[in-house]
């Protein structure tokens, strides 16, 4: 049987507008991974904080971090009223920032950056080598044609390779230029 929905819990999956005051690394993060993911930072961010026990263990870090006196700057973000509630709520009960609870839930994405970055590297020596194998079809392509004739079964069958090869190429330029983002992380 399916749950029942009440009018309580469809106001909390309501958005809300919510300004926190951040370090501008801090906010790039969270910008950054949700263009790599392609997830919208509304469903980021409340992953990142409706989870109570995920929270407290943030609250634990919380207890530890020593905020650097670096600059902050205010950003509104909208997340789902429920997200926003615990957030409160824990922060009053455990007298910690609201924005410090923010800032360190965010900053457990980096392990996720990281991964992202070393995966973005390979993908650019990857493409390095497409660009290289689509040389070479072109090369072999223009040499059948000069031994066999453009109108020969093989010449065409090279020809389909490199074209399959130009568009594969294009795809794959495209994922690397989303992830040039990363780069300067």
């Amino acid at each position: 049987m399916d749950p029942v929905l009440t009018m309580e819990d469809l106001k909390g999956k309501q958005s809300v507008r919510t300004t926190f005051k951040l370090p501008q690394q801090v906010i790039d993060l969270l910008t950054v991974i949700a263009g790599q993911l392609g997830i919208k930072q509304k469903s980021l961010f409340d992953q990142l904080v409706q989870d109570a026990s995920a929270l407290e263990q943030v609250v634990q870090e919380a207890k530890e971090y020593s905020e650097k006196d670096g600059e902050r700057r205010q950003k509104t973000f909208v997340m789902s009223r429920n997200s926003l509630a615990l957030l409160n709520s824990v922060a009053e009960q455990k007298e910690i920032s609201r924005d410090l609870l923010v800032e360190i839930s965010i900053k457990r994405l980096l392990p996720i950056i990281e991964t992202e970055i070393e995966k973005h590297l390979k993908r650019k020596t990857l493409l390095k080598d497409m660009k290289n194998y689509l040389h070479q079809g072109k090369v072999l392509l223009r040499k059948a044609g000069d031994l066999l004739g453009k109108d020969d079964v093989l010449y065409e069958m090279i020809e389909n390779q490199v074209n399959l090869a130009i568009k594969n190429l294009s795809a794959v330029n495209q994922v690397v230029k989303k992830g040039m983002a990363m780069e300067n992380w």
